[in-house]
């Protein structure tokens, strides 16, 4: 009996398996790396505790006293509410900007995810004393 393998028409490969299973298989795998990035992704949400103050401030407008002048500077100078943590003093970019304008110069607690300097916010609430 002659092989099949290599003549055009036939669609097995080498190890049996036909190119559209094949294809398949690597959709599928595809599909649940996916996925299980995604979940990696959500999981990575964390909490963090600080201020909302402004880009041209940065740590030193992160107190309760820099509240008008956090608004001041977003408003008439062209600056971005930012998020000081308190555990590194690192300043974050706010991605949602209308969800923080009502917390400028307040200590919060911010859910989200951060991407380099920018904090992607899911939830915002004063923080406890």
């Amino acid at each position: 009996m002659r092989s099949l393998q290599g003549r055009p028409g036939n669609s097995t490969t080498t190890n049996g398996l036909l190119e559209g299973e094949k294809m398949k298989l690597r959709l599928t795998t595809a599909l649940a790396a996916t996925l299980f990035t995604g979940t990696l992704l959500m999981a990575a949400d964390s909490s963090m505790t600080g201020w909302i103050s402004d880009s041209q401030c940065g740590v030193k407008g992160a107190n309760e006293k820099a509240g008008e002048c956090t608004t001041k500077c977003v408003k008439e100078h062209g600056a971005k509410y930012v998020f000081v943590n308190d555990a590194d003093k690192k300043v974050y970019v706010v991605d949602a900007q209308d969800k923080v304008a009502d917390h400028a110069g307040h200590h919060v607690t911010v859910k989200g995810t951060v991407e380099g300097d920018t904090l992607k916010l899911a939830s915002i609430d004063m923080a406890g004393k």
